[in-house]
């Protein structure tokens, strides 16, 4: 294998020589070509100079030949040719030279074998042959350590000493038609790796190289390569960065030194900043900012690291600050009103470097110290560089990230997880004090809140303005959220309570002063941004002032007045906003659907669901009536549904805590329970069958179909079977009046009246289900009572009685009897159908069950009666609906 790559080594040299010469000869052709096109006339095939026909007498007949031909425009000349300069039409001339071919749309396969993939081939086969030509001598024991890292260092400067004579004289790499490989850089980049090689191996393996002198060595290829990046080219700069920053990893210690390694990783982040801004390359800025992000983190939380660490990050935040923020200092020309992301994120990425030094020592007093710097930093240079106005919003949620950081670390049960406390999170004796976090929050929350004001109408762009305007509302609100946590632990504090009501009038006085200014690009959105802050910090005062809970109830007021404020100032970011509310008040009773955990108590409907349910769900009823004023689209639809979910919650949630004593988690449910369920979702449907017609909202119609679609599911598998006493032990008290009513008369009304609801607005066969389904729950309320009236409290049983059995017959018969008169008196063509299926049903029953079961004189009354009511119906039929329903014969008729 070695003898094989140093063959291909000596073969790709002698095949780049032979490129290299073909290469020279293909430009003195293309220097002759352009000489002699540059010697003649340029083409044109508009005649400027051409000397003016005499006119043609009238008298003079032009030949129809000669006509056709003046009327036809001359042909184009072939490529490559000229036009002579004579008077005789442009014919044009061909050139003395060969047409050169037309350009092919990309090199052919031969081409890229010759100028591309041979070089790069060559190249790594010249870094393999050293490699292997070292592992040779190795295994053969021709030479010792001290020769082959000699031989190895001089084959380094061979292929760079060649590289540098390539460079320089190359010509052909300045041809850019010629899609060539850059011969001089290849070589350069192989000499490079060998040098890096080289010395790694008297460190690590001959033991040559102690670490301190290793590292310098190895740190001096890479920033070596970087510098011939300048001449040779993107690769090698890749290259160099990747081997500037493995080094460290390379040079491994007993006792690492992090001052030494930042003061390092400084160095080479300096080089790699400078030449992605000499030369423009993004892309090496970004990969300097990941490499340094990597070994900005390395033992952060190590005890006695938090200097060097500091300095790493103050000095990578200058660099990034100085060379990259675009219209900064010396970093490359920025858009004016632009955010630049990399110039974004590369002050980001060290901020959050700040916040993880904090994190990681506890909270110390330096740590915060450095995080403060580097913030006020952040807003010194997104003040005068709008391209970097990105790292203010990571500013704010680093702000906010310490902070409640800190005030989960005093209140581990603020991270609620099951198994109790995260593991490491807990009041330590050597967490920053106090005090220090309440300078740095008040100093903060001032620096935001005044910067985001102040920011506004500096900028020709609505997006930078709306950054500070979002930035300067969240970080003091955030902050005084964390403090009160962490100080009060969620309980009343009237302290708190205050300097919220102080934020409130902070943010109402941004609020007048942007009303009243000349319309500026985002000054709508910073004007609605400080309003939605006054409302949230008046919530916030509201919650710190009363018991838990009331954060629910106060996010959905404000939801309230941001959708009362933008029907006063119609902002489109405000509608939004209420719909954000409304969708982090659905968030935190999926979090804990009982509003104060255990305190919900037993008392029944005036609890605090009452109020957590119940204001949250008229707020968002009266919040869409405001938004509806103003048009129906997406926030107005979102606030329609959790006001309908608001309100089947607080329905359905008191239920639960009624019938389960306070326990809403209860797995069990009994009859009453699933009939009251059933009732409230064919209540509501109908409500909002109605309001629908009014509104035409698409949400008050999916709610109306969900709702009835929940109560059809509840009835067939809850009723029918989960809590069907005909089934199951379940326990009817009372005579007449018992749960039967609500689980089968009630629905059975309710479910008769949405069928008329929606009769006449929706499909038929959807309206009859319906009437059908009451129907049903009626006839099932007629059998249940029966069967209660024999057999008592339990209705499971398996025996049925002959004087039973007969009840059943008479009582369906009068059931449809009564139907039958109902729909006479008033008319109704339903109800009179829905007597005829329970009359059959009657006959069905009577025929096929009673016939075979009953004995004696039951029989035969149940045939007697069943008959005695049929020929009733006929006659009811023929004398009444047909009298009702025939047509009176006209005036003047025999008949009349």
């Amino acid at each position: 294998m070695e003898f094989i790559a140093l063959v291909l080594a000596l073969i790709a040299i002698g095949i780049a020589r032979n490129v290299t010469m073909r290469s020279k000869a293909l430009e003195a052709r293309l220097s002759l070509l352009e000489a002699s096109l540059a010697g003649g006339a340029r083409p044109s095939t508009t005649r400027t100079d051409a000397p003016i026909a005499p006119p043609i007498a009238p008298e003079t007949a032009v030949p129809e030949s000669a006509e056709r031909a003046a009327s036809t425009p001359p042909p184009l000349p072939p490529a490559g040719s000229r036009y002579r300069e004579t008077v005789d039409g442009g014919i044009p001339e061909t050139p003395a030279q060969p047409a050169a071919p037309a350009a092919s749309s990309g090199p052919g396969f031969e081409e890229r074998i010759g100028t591309r993939w041979v070089v790069w081939v060559g190249g790594l086969t010249l870094a393999l042959g050293g490699v292997f030509l070292v592992k040779y001598s190795i295994e053969a024991g021709l030479l010792g350590p001290e020769v082959r890292v000699l031989l190895g260092g001089l084959f380094a400067l061979a292929l760079l000493a060649v590289g540098e004579f390539a460079r320089r004289k190359e010509s052909l790499s300045s041809i850019a038609p010629l899609p060539i490989a850059n011969i001089p850089a290849i070589l350069t980049a192989a000499g490079t790796a060998v040098a890096f090689a080289t010395v790694y191996a008297s460190y690590a393996l001959y033991g040559f190289l102690a670490p301190p002198v290793a590292f310098v060595l190895l740190g001096a290829v890479a920033l070596g390569t970087l510098a011939a990046a300048l001449l040779h080219g993107p690769a090698l700069a890749g290259l160099g960065v990747v081997g500037a920053f493995v080094t460290p990893l390379l040079v491994a210690s007993d006792k690492p030194d992090y001052w030494a390694l930042y003061i390092y990783i400084s160095i080479v982040t300096a080089a790699a900043f400078g030449l992605a801004r000499i030369r423009l390359w993004r892309w090496l800025a970004v990969t300097t900012i990941a490499f340094g992000a990597f070994w900005m983190l390395v033992g952060i939380a190590e005890a006695n690291t938090l200097g060097p660490h500091a300095f790493d990050m103050i000095a990578s935040f200058a660099l990034a600050a100085v060379l990259v923020v675009a219209g900064f200092m010396f970093g490359p020309s920025a858009e004016q009103g632009q955010v630049e992301p990399v110039s974004s994120i590369s002050l980001a990425v060290f901020l959050f470097g700040a916040t993880a030094l904090v994190l990681g020592h506890n909270h110390a007093d330096a740590a915060m110290i450095v995080f403060a710097l580097l913030v006020a930093a952040t807003f010194a240079i997104a003040w005068r560089a709008e391209s970097a106005t990105g790292a203010i919003v990571a500013a704010a949620l680093f702000v906010f990230a310490v902070f409640a950081e800190w005030a989960i670390r005093a209140n581990p049960e603020l991270t609620v997880m099951p198994g109790g406390a995260m593991p490491g999170i807990g009041t330590r004796a050597d967490e920053g004090s106090i005090s220090m976090h309440l300078i740095a929050a008040a100093g903060f929350g001032a620096a935001f809140g005044a910067a985001g004001f102040l920011a506004q109408g500096r900028s020709v762009s609505a997006i930078i303005p709306v950054i500070w305007s979002a930035a300067g509302v969240f970080t003091p609100l955030a902050l005084l959220v964390a403090l009160y946590a962490r100080i009060a632990h969620l309980d009343r504090s009237i302290p708190f309570a205050i300097i919220a009501i102080a934020v409130a009038g902070a943010f109402a006085a941004a609020t007048e002063l942007l009303t009243k200014r000349d319309t500026r690009p985002g000054q709508m959105i910073a004007t609605a941004m400080f309003a939605t802050g006054t409302l949230a910090a008046l919530a916030l005062a509201f919650t710190f002032a009363l018991e838990k809970g009331w954060l629910t109830i106060a996010l959905a007021l404000m939801s309230l007045g941001t959708a009362w404020i933008s029907m006063k100032r119609p902002i489109p970011f405000l509608r939004a906003l209420a719909a954000i509310l409304a969708g982090i008040v659905v968030l935190r009773i999926g979090h804990e659907p009982r509003i104060v955990g255990d305190d919900l108590g037993t008392t029944p409907i005036f609890n605090w669901l009452l109020l957590g349910y119940g204001i949250p769900a008229a707020s968002f009823w009266l919040g869409s009536y405001f938004l509806r004023r103003r048009g129906d689209d997406g926030p107005l639809r979102g606030v329609e549904a959790a006001a309908i979910l608001f309100t089947v919650l607080l329905a359905f949630t008191e239920i639960r805590h009624y019938i389960n004593n306070g326990d809403i988690y209860r797995t069990s449910s009994s009859l009453i329970e699933v009939g009251l369920q059933v009732c409230v979702a064919l209540a509501m449907a109908i409500g909002l069958e109605r309001l629908r017609i009014r509104t035409g909202s698409v949400i008050h119609n999916a709610g109306a179909l969900l709702l009835t679609w929940f109560a059809g599911l509840a009835i067939l598998f809850g009723l029918f079977f989960i809590a069907n006493p005909a089934i199951w032990r379940i326990e009817i008290a009372g005579t007449f009046i018992n749960p039967l009513i609500l689980g089968y008369a009630l629905p059975a009304i309710l479910a008769l009246l949405l069928s008329y609801a929606v009769a006449g607005r929706r499909a038929a066969p959807y309206a009859n289900t319906i009437a059908a389904g009451s129907l049903v729950l009626a006839l099932a309320w007629i059998t249940l009572e029966i069967r209660h009236l024999y057999h008592g409290p339990y209705l499971n049983s398996s025996t049925t009685f002959d004087a039973e059995q007969y009840t059943y017959s008479v009582a369906w018969l009068v059931f449809g009897v009564v139907l039958l008169g109902i729909g006479l008196l008033l008319p109704s063509q339903r109800a009179r159908l829905a007597s005829a299926v329970i009359i059959a049903l009657t006959v069905l029953k009577v025929f096929l069950i009673d016939m075979s079961n009953l004995t004696g004189a039951y029989r035969a009354f149940s045939f007697i009666g069943l008959g005695l009511v049929l020929v009733a119906i006929g006659w009811l039929y023929q004398r009444i609906l047909f009298r009702q329903t025939k047509t009176p014969p006209a005036e003047g008729s025999p008949a009349a």
